[in-house]
Order: structure tokens, then sequence, then C-alpha cells
């Protein structure tokens, strides 16, 4: 499959204009950086400066508008930041999420989604309901086969003290869901955008014994493809490629007024 040409080309525009508005949003800014600039030079500033920027920005809103975008034609239905969750759950549910976190630190068990989705479903409607602050999903899908996923886009190096907050938060969501629909058919997980380790697997040891990682965790290739078949990643790289080339006129002028003199 990979991406259709109108996905293409809706990528490639979503691309163009976030650079050019950082290009343009970064020529008004007046962050003083002295001694950086004086160790390694103004231009190289102003360029890490700017890829910071830029990362930033596609951790927090472009990954997820693209996947919306490959997703739509493959899913019921796609949407990021969704917000139309639950704010209900049952106390029965958080001693069993206590109960599984307490084991997973201790490393008393090792990480089972299936096992932990089915203990928390079995009280879900039971015991006290109580209201929670309603969660907010990065990604939403459903299948035309009714299948819900509930992905947490996330950086390439979460730290291990911030893994263990994640984790309880994926089990939260089931919880949750759970006041509503006893038995959803249900995926929570988390979302890698790209392999810093590639070619090597991704190979993360703050996620070891925290996460079960065929069940909760999908990477670059493996991420992608599934939102919209074989060779999306492939064929983003190139829109990412083609973006870049087109541009590269656009971002060395702008750069060329913090050239040392």
């Amino acid at each position: 499959m990979g991406l259709t040409n109108q996905q293409s080309i809706d990528i490639r525009q979503l691309l163009k204009g976030r650079i050019r508005h950082k290009l343009s949003e970064y020529s008004r800014e007046t962050t003083n950086m002295p001694f950086h600039v004086r160790l390694l030079g103004k231009e190289r500033v102003a360029i890490f400066s700017f890829i910071q920027s830029v990362n930033t920005s596609m951790g927090m809103s472009i990954f997820e508008q693209m996947a919306v975008i490959i997703a739509a034609q493959h899913f019921k239905r796609a949407i990021r930041q969704y917000k139309d969750f639950n704010n209900t759950v049952s106390e029965d549910t958080q001693v069993i999420i206590q109960h599984i976190m307490d084991n997973l630190r201790s490393g008393w068990t090792i990480p089972d989604k299936p096992k932990e989705i089915a203990d928390i479903l079995l009280v879900a409607q039971g015991g006290k309901i109580k209201e929670v602050k309603s969660p907010r999903i990065d990604l939403f899908l459903e299948s035309e086969e009714g299948i819900e996923y509930y992905f947490d886009i996330k950086t390439v190096k979460e730290n291990r003290g911030k893994c263990f907050g994640l984790k309880r938060e994926l089990l939260e969501w089931v919880a949750i869901r759970g006041t509503v629909n006893p038995n959803p058919n249900i995926f929570t997980g988390l979302a890698i955008p790209y392999n810093p380790y590639e070619p090597n697997p991704y190979n993360r040891w703050t996620f070891q014994g925290i996460f079960d990682l065929p069940n909760e965790l999908k990477v670059a290739e493996e991420f992608w493809d599934f939102l919209g078949g074989e060779n999306t990643y492939d064929d983003l790289l190139g829109v990412f490629e083609e973006v870049g080339i087109e541009l590269r006129p656009e971002i060395d002028e702008m750069f060329k007024k913090f050239e040392d003199k």
C-alpha cells in the first residue's frame, strides 16, 4: 500500500507550512547564548536552536497530524488529541493497577498486557465508581472490526522514571474505558515515530521490565506501516527528503545572516 498521492501532497503541505512558520518565527527570536556563540559561532548555534525548535514541534504536533492523514484511509475513525473519553473509574481497578505496578517495579512479574487488561476489566464495573480527570489521547483509532487503539506518541528516549508513569497511564485508560464497556476490544500503547538506533533494533533499556513490548510498543516502520500499510514508512521518508530539498534554499538564505564575520 503505502501513501496515496493525496496523502503525500497533504503531508508535504503540512511540513512546508510548519517549517516556513518556524523560519519566520525564528527570525524574530532574541535568545542570548553568549557562551555557546563564542565557543561554536553564531551560525552553528542558530542552526542548532532551529533544529531543537523543529524537533519539539514534530513531537508535539506534526507526527500526530501525519498519523491522522495516513490512518483516515484505513480506519473507521482516526482522531488526534482525542477528548471524547469517559472520566469515571472503579476503585477496584485502581487497586489492581497499583498491584500490577508494584509487581513490575519489584521485578516479581514480567509485563503481560493481555493479562493486565483482563484483570482490570474483570473489576472495571465493580466497587465504588468515582470521577477522575478525563485523559487526552494523542491518537485514537477505531478499526472496521471495532478494535479501539489508544496511542501516546512519545519521544524516542524516555527516561526510566517517566516510563513507570506512562505504564500506569496506559493501564488507567483501560480501566476508564471499562466502566462504560466491560468488554472493549482495546489496545493502549506507545508509538515511537523513529528508531534512533537504526540499523540495530530499538533497544531502549528503560522500557525493559515495564512494558510488554510486542503488545504495547510500536516503533518507526512498525507504527507507520500499521497506520497505512506496507511501505508507508519508506514513503514518508521520501516525502521528508523532497520537502527538505525544496526548502533548502530558503533555510540557507535565512541562516546567512548568522554567519560569523
